[in-house]
């Protein structure tokens, strides 16, 4: 809302990795402290240097695989800046097959998936998570011509499922027979139980096509 824009620090830079790699190291330290440690549902408070070279790397991997390889046409890592070049939040936007019902499921569609938002812990409630989906959002529409955009999100992240259906997403299935990756003691990521929501927002619906979707 306007109370979080007001609070916001001054200069922000939102932007585009582009797949550089630099960006995408700086993106993958910053997404260890910001996402992984103290995950919902799991995961270690802190970090001994051992398990953050380990998720850091992990995480490079990840970002590169996903924003910096040969497709990279239609996925993109969006990353919030302070003027000095911190990372204070990413999220990432791509192209990829939607599975209908359940994330197993055979039917599956092309559509935009926004994915791996996260925002410092010392810069939340300040309207950075809102920022990055609505770039992730222009992206989609306005640089791909998608009507759709789509997300997932676990059921038990209930501050991230309020801040979704705040920016006009719905439900569109549960898989509640879904693996989520929770950091182990050696730095590594292991499969956990979890309940998986997947959410969609059409873009081009206008205030009242938000409000009544269907």
């Amino acid at each position: 809302g306007l109370g979080s824009v007001l609070f916001q620090p001054k200069g922000l830079i939102t932007k585009s990795a582009k797949g550089e790699q630099q960006m995408l190291r700086d993106a993958s330290d910053f997404f260890v402290d910001a996402f992984w440690v103290g995950k919902v549902g799991g995961g270690p408070k802190e970090l001994n240097d051992r398990q953050r070279r380990s998720l850091t790397s992990t995480q490079f991997m990840e970002f590169r695989s996903r924003y910096a390889g040969a497709s990279r046409g239609q996925s993109e890592l969006i990353v919030c800046q302070l003027p000095d070049g911190e990372v204070i939040g990413c999220a990432g936007i791509e192209v990829t097959p939607i599975p209908n019902g359940n994330l197993k499921a055979d039917s599956k569609k092309r559509a935009p998936l926004m994915s791996n938002l996260a925002v410092s812990r010392n810069y939340r409630r300040k309207g950075i998570g809102e920022l990055l989906v609505k770039e992730a959002e222009r992206i989609a529409r306005f640089e791909w011509g998608a009507n759709d955009c789509y997300l997932y999100v676990e059921r038990r992240n209930t501050a991230a499922v309020k801040l979704y259906k705040k920016l006009g997403y719905r439900q569109e299935w549960i898989d509640t027979d879904a693996k989520t990756l929770i950091p182990t003691s050696n730095g590594n990521l292991q499969n956990e139980p979890t309940e998986i929501v997947c959410m969609k927002k059409r873009l081009n619906a206008g205030i009242l096509g938000q409000l009544w979707p269907f």
